[in-house]
């Protein structure tokens, strides 16, 4: 099985362009299904009860979302057994996997996001390049990992978009607002500093790297995590503050300035338009609210008439 799994990434990486860490991911969860095997290791072995075992298995420790992720991985890998005459029956026919609730994103209101791009002051060591991620991430919706793997070469300043590679390697251009572009401006002249330091110990330079570490190196997804956290907690931010909810603030705002879904499905990169319908459910509870505290005949009105 060992064999097929390796056969099986190669696929998805060569073939399907997945990313290095959904690879990894999906070899994760191959193994522990191997692990979980015992002595029927061969591929033409497993069975829908084996399977329905590992799932069983996997429940207690796991949430649902993350069996349901689990077996998505499992579901793709027996099908590509099946085209390559592997195997004859796919053994998770007929498994369903469990009820995963469709989580609301979370996102910042207008104010709140406002409050944070103007965080950053001059007491931050590296203010300039902190406020131009800030400005980015709420100007595009990028992800994290767009946003940190971006080059010098993937933006236009004059046709005011930037390149994006996004998941499955699929490439989109993503307009980027005039803040946006004036605080990349500003962070440059620091960037080229960190640049010649690190030449200056003999190091490797990531010169075209749009963002850069104090140590004039890329700067890692996990930086940038701790980056926007930090000035949230700043802000005065009731919640914890992430990239992906600049991204879910940035979808947020257009639909409730009247963007299409279309659009927005474009913009962030989705595959599939339902994986942005979740955010009308946002707009649409914030409209709710909007009339109810508003409209003299709103429900929440009535019922304080009634009582009085």
């Amino acid at each position: 099985m060992i064999r097929r799994i390796k056969q099986f990434t190669r696929w998805l990486t060569a073939e399907k362009g997945y990313s290095e860490h959904t690879v990894s991911a999906y070899s994760r969860d191959l193994m522990e299904l191997y692990d979980h095997l015992g002595e029927h290791k061969g591929v033409e072995n497993i069975t829908g009860d084996l399977i329905r075992s590992f799932v069983v298995s996997l429940h207690g420790h796991n949430s649902a979302a993350t069996v349901g992720r689990k077996l998505s991985a499992l579901r793709t890998f027996f099908r590509f057994m099946l085209r390559h005459d592997v195997i004859k029956t796919d053994p998770l026919a007929g498994i369903a996997g469990p009820k995963i609730g469709r989580s609301i994103p979370v996102f910042l209101t207008v104010d709140e996001t406002f409050a944070l791009l103007e965080t950053p002051g001059s007491g931050d060591r590296y203010m300039l390049r902190d406020r131009a991620i800030l400005e980015l991430l709420y100007s595009t919706g990028l992800r994290v990992s767009e946003l940190v793997s971006r080059d010098l070469d993937n933006l236009d300043f004059k046709g005011e978009v930037l390149r994006v590679r996004g998941k499955g390697d699929k490439e989109r251009l993503v307009p980027i607002g005039k803040p946006a572009l004036e605080a990349i401006r500003s962070w440059f002249p620091q960037r080229i500093q960190l640049l010649q330091a690190r030449v200056r110990r003999g190091r490797v330079v990531e010169k075209n790297s749009l963002f850069l570490n104090g140590r004039g190196g890329r700067l890692s997804t996990r930086s940038v995590e701790r980056i926007v956290k930090g000035y949230g907690m700043r802000a005065g931010i009731n919640q914890i503050v992430t990239p992906h909810a600049l991204r879910h603030s940035f979808a947020t705002h257009l639909l409730e300035m009247g963007a299409d879904l279309r659009s927005v499905q474009e913009l962030l990169g989705h595959a599939s338009l339902s994986t942005t319908q979740r955010y009308t459910h946002v707009t649409l509870d914030h409209l709710s609210e909007v009339y109810d505290k508003a409209h003299p005949l709103s429900t929440s009105k009535k019922n304080n008439i009634d009582k009085s």
